[in-house]
């Protein structure tokens, strides 16, 4: 069978996670190179079946992916199995550590099937997207373009995006990662004590 089958090589997605091999230490990695690919990655997770990573054009600071390792294009191609496995057990963990990194109450998980339907790049991927209290800036160290983050009630638009900062982006997925990695420990001591 053809890697270009599993990896089309347009695919952003799927350039992330042939950079990104998940590791036998830890799905979570401790200090990923964001260079191994253009445009720069900030990886939160690297397992053998997801990924996710900070969204490049973020509708808020914070705004995650995660996504399957193998390309799909619509949630409706994922095999029942151990990708949809994968992905319901990372979703609550990566929820918890951007609500715990970030101080949020609220966070949309979008996920859209084709481009109708709003979904730019053609491989499945879930959108976690922190929404902040009205009137909160979120952590920034540099103004934003727009007042766009406290507005809760932001929605899908490429126009709505603004570019991630890539030096905040270092420091916000490592403080994400930090945050994930008490979450699956966490998961990891109560499964032991069953």
């Amino acid at each position: 069978m053809s890697l270009e089958l599993h990896y089309p090589s347009n695919c952003p997605f799927c350039r992330i996670s042939e950079a990104y091999p998940a590791s036998s230490e830890s799905p979570v990695p401790s200090s990923p190179d964001p260079a191994l690919v253009d445009p720069n990655a900030f990886i939160i997770l690297s397992s053998d079946h997801v990924l996710a990573f900070l969204d490049i054009l973020p509708m808020t600071t914070g705004h995650v992916l995660l996504t399957t390792r193998v390309h799909h294009e619509k949630l409706s191609e994922v095999p029942i199995g151990p990708t949809a496995q994968a992905l319901g057990y990372w979703m609550p963990l990566v929820s918890r550590a951007l609500a715990k990194t970030l101080h949020v109450e609220d966070w949309n998980v979008v996920q859209n099937n084709g481009i109708r339907a709003a979904q730019v790049v053609p491989h499945v991927h879930f959108h976690f997207i922190p929404r902040y209290s009205e009137g909160r800036r979120p952590p920034s160290k540099k103004p934003k373009a727009d007042t766009f983050e406290v507005k809760s009630w932001k929605m899908f638009g490429r126009g709505q995006r603004e570019e991630l900062d890539e030096e905040e982006a270092v420091e916000l997925a490592q403080r994400i990662r930090e945050a994930l990695k008490q979450e699956v420990e966490a998961l990891e001591k109560d499964a032991v004590k069953l």
